[in-house]
């Protein structure tokens, strides 16, 4: 995969404050691509229909994920080259199964949040416009701004994206722990610790913050912020950015739980599968504790988040693709972004139809996303642990003892949970 040239940029071996402000900016592209359906979608239905019992569940899966994302970063660090380059030096085999895995979640993925993105559209009193035509036309601006916009819209449009989010989500939380609502008479919470309950336990944990195949992502993102600021990234100072993003992701979807556990949960209310009336109520559960004058400042939050979300997966999933692409063809690096174009087109087109004449049903799409998802994270979790301990790797900053055991954590729990998810498929279908 095309890499920055030495020369293009200029190291630093302190970490100043100027010059992690000029690293900031792959960990929050993450935390942005996460925050999408992971947090507004899963996040606020688990508190709407579990109340607070998930909030354990969701520390611990971002617990145990975090290594594999902070492997993503790190190689990147300590090497000079992508992730994927290191799948490469342990065999072919593991990029074309990155390849193979990424063209499946990719392409549905990018479909689910374009999906969410046009729902919130609607609510802007567009009438006589389909959420089918209006994810299209969601799903043709990003890639029109990726391939004229490059990084430099990324990075701009994640980093505004984040703090409007944060302090709106902190002030609804908030003025909702003041006014809690009142619960049906004789409700009786349900435990989500169920084998009826696995597939949305699945489902949750699948974007929960985010599929482990994004942990690829921040590589390309790396090379790309080096050239637009002339600072090479020390190791500390690229943890600095991953930790703040991926500390980002983890406080607001316990916000989003909240948020739904508050406000919805024993009210007898819940959330539509219905993409157009699933965005309605959740801007209703802003608007309803911020006031209703909030009500367009949060619809706009909420959707440039998701569209920002989409942005992200527009650019970020082709990238990946593209990258597998020339990394098993060595490819030079104007032929990469010829591909990388290709592959957008081809995303964005693939995402279209699925939307317009396969998928009507919001939850449906997302849930076979969130799903896909979860079960391949296994795969591409044990890739990048091995990945990080292959003898390129420096052997300090290989992988400590805390860091291994809870990467073996993580491996035991992604493969118990597949299989629990599968027994329960089969359970229901019998």
């Amino acid at each position: 995969m095309p890499q920055t040239p030495p020369e293009a940029v200029s190291s630093s071996s302190g970490s100043s404050f100027r010059n992690i402000l000029k690293t900031i900016g792959p960990g929050i592209l993450v935390a942005c691509a996460a925050i999408g359906g992971s947090h507004l979608v899963w996040s606020t239905r688990a508190g709407a229909d579990y109340g607070w019992s998930l909030v354990g569940l969701i520390l611990l899966a971002n617990l145990l994920k975090l290594p594999f994302f902070l492997y993503g970063q790190t190689y990147t660090a300590a090497t000079g080259e992508s992730l994927l380059a290191g799948y490469l030096r342990q065999g072919r085999i593991y990029v074309w199964v990155f390849l193979a895995i990424n063209i499946l979640t990719g392409i549905i993925n990018i479909a689910g949040v374009a999906m969410i993105s046009g729902a919130l559209m609607s609510g802007y009193g567009i009438s006589g416009v389909s959420v089918s035509n209006l994810t299209l036309f969601v799903l043709v601006i990003c890639a029109l701004l990726i391939v004229l916009g490059h990084y430099r819209v990324l990075d701009g449009v994640s980093k505004v994206v984040i703090i409007v989010l944060t302090f709106s989500t902190i002030i609804a939380v908030s003025l909702a722990f003041k006014k809690p609502v009142e619960t049906i008479p004789g409700f009786v919470p349900s435990s989500p610790y169920t084998w009826a309950s696995f597939a949305f336990l699945i489902s949750l944990l699948g974007w929960m913050p985010a599929p482990v195949d994004l942990s690829a992502w921040p590589s390309p993102w790396i090379f790309s912020r080096e050239k637009q600021t002339g600072h090479k990234a020390s190791l500390l100072e690229t943890k600095i950015d991953f930790f703040l993003g991926y500390g980002m992701a983890v406080l607001l979807a316990v916000l989003f739980l909240s948020l739904g556990a508050l406000v919805m949960h024993g009210t007898g209310e819940h959330f539509s599968d219905s993409g157009l009336a699933f965005s309605k109520q959740l801007v209703n559960l802003y608007a309803g504790h911020i006031g209703e004058w909030s009500r367009p400042i949060i619809l706009t939050a909420a959707f440039v988040t998701m569209f920002s979300t989409t942005l992200t997966c527009v650019d970020g999933y082709p990238r990946s693709l593209a990258a597998c692409c020339s990394l098993l063809g060595n490819l030079s690096e104007k032929r990469f972004h010829s591909i990388h174009r290709i592959w957008i087109l081809l995303s964005v087109i693939i995402s279209a139809l699925i939307v317009q004449f396969l998928i009507k049903n919001l939850i449906q799409l997302l849930t076979f996303a969130a799903v896909v998802s979860f079960v391949t994270s296994p795969i591409l979790a044990w890739i990048n642990f091995k990945v990080m301990r292959s003898d390129f790797v420096p052997v300090e900053h290989r992988p400590g003892k805390w860091l291994s055991f809870i990467s073996w954590a993580g491996l035991t729990f992604f493969v118990l949970m597949t299989l629990g998810y599968i027994y329960s498929f089969f359970q229901a279908s019998v």
